[in-house]
């Protein structure tokens, strides 16, 4: 069992031994270990030790994060039956007393069936919406989960739940936990790295920095965020003046002033802090190389879209997520907003799946030429779906869709999933789990067992209590969609 206790005891001997080497610059040993491995991917900090507990199938996670609450209706749920309840209150038998939003708890619940047309596609006759051409072309290489559930109907709560295990903010993120017991394959590279779309129109739908938080676990195991801007990491250019070898030597001084603090302490973030200062001095080289995209060739930009030459958009967020497992990060995660379709659902849904569609396809296509795909996890989803009723005028363009957590489409590939499977079904409203219901825990405990992990056993100690990802109530690994 990896509780606390035996893991502690073992990084209480690496900071013993730093603590130590007083004659020793700290920074000095990160340079020389930097340099012994330049350019080599495979040649990170290792993780936990008895991590992964078995062989993984998947090596990296790149998390498409759709913040909002994808419409399942108008995407992935084909639901031709509701014709002939448009306009007709949902009955009871179906809602069974199940919690609304204020915003629409004092309105009817008047049927609006989904406004899409879809298609059967490829061999696995997956059923994807017209919105979503680009993703009918990979259908083969999805694996749908049609029967996914959740707990919380608001989004910052069940945004918490779906990424961290638990509703209330403060506990490690997804990609903290994979930092930390499975470490990096990069030593140029933070573990974990966080890109967010830049909206050609304002989102007022705020992304909180616990959502990619390290939570009880040791700070240096959050995710680093990249600006979408010109700069994508502040203050990572050395001031105008100072030489490299003065940079160095100012780092290595720090490093062992902090050293010394840390003798006399015994904090662990001193550590952390250490290590940052020297990751950023690598990212100094690393980051401008990753982010200059000016090297990918024409069809490379044609594939994922007319927005990929656009800093900081879904698309080129895309094809950064693809260079960065190239360069061996662990944990990707991308976030695109603007999922909250209260209103204008034929308009506003259509434009997030131009902002998407395109790129996921591309993505999922580039992987798999350049045989990355099978040891890669590729997740799409956000934190609910919608409900069945229109919000507002039901038959109008204005119409919208509230939140609904009870049931909810997302899909995975890659990295140990079974393609071309559907999963899990709804009943004829979309408005419960008909088959094979997959809670956010089962989703948690899936990808920790393509990574090698059994959920149970990894855990950390933390106000006397041991913690882990999947929490204390039941979670299964969903064994139906592995290879």
């Amino acid at each position: 069992m990896l509780d606390h206790p035996q893991h502690e005891s073992l990084h209480t001997t690496r900071r013993y031994f730093l603590g130590q080497c007083t004659g020793v610059s700290v920074g000095a040993m990160a340079l020389g270990s930097m340099m012994g491995s330049a350019g080599a991917v495979e040649s990170g900090v290792p993780g936990l030790p008895g991590l992964p507990h078995f062989a993984p199938k998947a090596k990296r996670v790149i998390f498409l994060t759709q913040s909002g609450g994808p419409s399942q209706l108008e995407l992935y749920d084909h639901k031709p039956g509701l014709m002939k309840w448009a306009g007709v209150e949902l009955p009871e038998s179906v809602r069974n007393g199940q919690r609304l939003t204020t915003m629409t708890a004092n309105q009817k619940q008047l049927i609006l069936p989904g406004i899409t047309k879809f298609s059967q596609c490829g061999q696995s006759g997956a059923t994807i919406s017209e919105w979503l051409p680009h993703l009918q072309g990979v259908a083969d290489d999805l694996c749908f989960i049609k029967s996914m559930t959740t707990d919380q109907i608001n989004h910052a709560p069940a945004m918490t739940l779906f990424l961290t295990g638990n509703q209330i903010a403060g506990k490690p993120s997804m990609g903290a936990w994979v930092s930390y017991g499975l470490g990096s394959l990069n030593r140029n590279l933070p573990d974990y790295l966080v890109l967010i779309s830049k909206m050609q129109r304002p989102s007022d739908q705020p992304l909180y920095d616990h959502y990619w938080g390290s939570g009880f676990l040791p700070s240096r195991y959050q995710g680093v965020k990249l600006r979408n801007s010109k700069e994508p990491v502040l203050y990572l250019s050395d001031p105008d003046g100072l030489p490299r070898h003065l940079r160095r030597g100012m780092l290595d001084g720090l490093a062992e002033l902090n050293q010394k603090r840390f003798e006399k302490t015994q904090d662990p973030e001193i550590l952390t802090r250490i290590r940052q200062y020297e990751m950023a001095y690598r990212m100094q080289s690393s980051v401008p190389e990753l982010t200059d995209l000016g090297e990918e060739p024409e069809h490379v930009f044609e594939m994922y879209g007319p927005d990929s030459r656009r800093a900081g958009s879904y698309a080129a967020n895309c094809i950064l997520a693809r260079r960065l497992v190239e360069r061996g990060v662990r944990f990707i995660q991308l976030f695109h907003p603007d999922w909250d379709h209260h209103s204008r659902l034929p308009s506003w849904c259509t434009a997030r799946c131009r902002d998407t569609d395109q790129p996921s396809a591309a993505l999922i296509k580039d992987l798999k030429q350049r045989g990355l795909l099978d040891e890669t996890l590729v997740i799409w989803g956000g934190e609910f779906g919608r409900g069945v009723a229109g919000q507002g005028k039901w038959d109008s363009p204005e119409a919208g869709r509230d939140h609904h957590p009870r049931c909810f489409t997302m899909w995975m590939a890659g990295g140990g999933v079974k393609p071309g499977l559907t999963y899990g079904s709804t009943d004829e409203f979309s408005y419960n789990v008909a088959e094979k219901p997959v809670h956010v825990r089962d989703l948690h405990a899936t990808v920790m067992h393509l990574l090698g992990i059994e959920h149970e056993r990894f855990t950390f100690r933390a106000q006397g209590l041991d913690f882990r990802l999947t929490g204390v109530e039941q979670a299964n690994v969903v064994k139906d969609v592995l290879v």
